[in-house]
């Protein structure tokens, strides 16, 4: 997810998310090394003629190896550009779907916090509360207490819980959220609540357990009614329990074992070992909505809002300059002034993008989850473009 860097289930400098249960999940043979064809035009709603995103998303898939790669770009007056390049299928040579269906990885993250600080603004949780408040005796191990561990601390990423990511085999079934937490709670912790900032998925399980519990109703319900139809994400979903496919015209993902390892469609697979951390599938626009909504003050009160953009350094994890929130990530932009959001990284796909304060937003996805610093790089160097062009 990160997202696993921010992305996703794992982190950009270690891959928490890549997973060898992932691609025994995928069942299509492998795909070896072959031209991915011409790239594919931006949408009719894009320049006719080649502009720097349209130029940088063909980079990616002529010198970064991805499949496909897709962005939708929203400038200040709430004009939208979507483009494509690559192949969306590589057995069929089918285009890439405009505006496709992607897994978003730990931009679920984002959702997530906001549930949890729409709840804090109904006071039905505090941040400051302990974990053992509202789920008591659940958070015990090795260096570990639920009694020490704050609602804060969950979502800025600072408990030192272990990452349950690190530790999950190559079984390939569904996982409940207690299972996902189990399989952290067998690992020491990696430092003391509130002594470090250290990015964790199982800080997210805890968040969703926590919801559920205050609320009463699954998570995935809650960011249904909360976000998702509040404010007109349509293309945006929480899977089912044991649903592994992607339902809306979608570039098909892929994993790769090695740099010169062929491609394996992985587009359908059980995404529950994801949950609260990195479950979701959204396009691009949606993307853009929910955070330029958000940065707005569509989904929260402006002090919750205001402690969602309270940040520490996270430049192990996002890059230079980078600082988590609460489930919120800022990064500075080379044109002036930051970016918000948080990315995401789950096998197939890889998300970046971000908003700003006056309105602008982008998002990029690409359709190979990324393994190596430079390439998840030049995809944050796309969405910088399109931020500031």
């Amino acid at each position: 997810m990160r997202g696993q860097t921010p992305q996703g289930l794992r982190t950009p400098g270690r891959r928490h998310g890549t997973r060898r249960q992932a691609l025994a999940a995928a069942t299509a043979a492998a795909i070896g090394v072959m031209t991915l064809g011409a790239l594919a035009p931006p949408a009719a709603s894009a320049a006719t003629r080649p502009d720097a995103v349209r130029q940088s998303l063909n980079a990616l898939v002529r010198d970064g190896g991805v499949p496909a790669a897709l962005a939708s770009v929203e400038d200040r007056d709430g004009r939208t550009r979507t483009y494509t390049a690559g192949v969306g299928d590589l057995a069929t040579g089918a285009p890439v779907p405009v505006d496709g269906q992607v897994r978003i990885g730990s931009n679920t993250k984002t959702f997530v916090a906001v549930v949890v600080l729409q709840l804090v603004a109904e006071r039905r949780v505090d941040l400051d509360a302990t974990v053992d408040s509202y789920l008591p005796g659940l958070v015990r191990g090795k260096g570990i207490d639920g009694r020490r561990i704050t609602v804060r601390q969950l979502l800025q990423q600072t408990t030192g819980l272990p990452n349950y990511t690190d530790h999950l085999g190559d079984d390939v079934r569904y996982y409940t959220p207690r299972e996902l937490l189990d399989i952290a709670l067998r690992h020491p912790a990696d430092f003391a609540p509130g002594t470090r900032w250290k990015y964790s998925n199982t800080n997210y399980v805890l968040a969703g357990l926590i919801v559920q519990k205050v609320t009463g109703r699954p998570l995935a319900e809650e960011i249904d009614r909360r976000i998702i139809k509040r404010i007109g994400l349509r293309h945006t979903s929480f899977p089912t329990p044991g649903d592994a496919r992607i339902r809306e015209p979608h570039p098909h993902g892929y994993y790769q074992e090695s740099a010169n390892g062929p491609l394996r469609d992985i587009t359908e697979t059980d995404p529950s070992w994801g949950w609260a951390a990195g479950q979701m599938i959204s396009t691009n626009s949606d993307l853009n909505r929910f955070f330029t909504a958000l940065l707005a003050g569509r989904l929260l009160p402006p002090a919750q809002l205001a402690q969602m953009r309270s940040t520490v350094p996270a430049e192990e994890t996002f890059g230079p300059g980078a600082r988590y929130g609460l489930g919120l990530v800022s990064r500075p932009l080379p044109c002036g002034g930051l970016s918000w959001g948080h990315g995401g990284s789950f096998p197939g796909y890889e998300t970046r993008g971000g908003a700003t304060d006056d309105g602008r937003a982008a998002h990029v996805a690409v359709t190979l989850q990324l393994t190596d610093e430079a390439a998840r790089r030049n995809l944050e160097r796309t969405v910088d473009t399109a931020l500031c062009r």
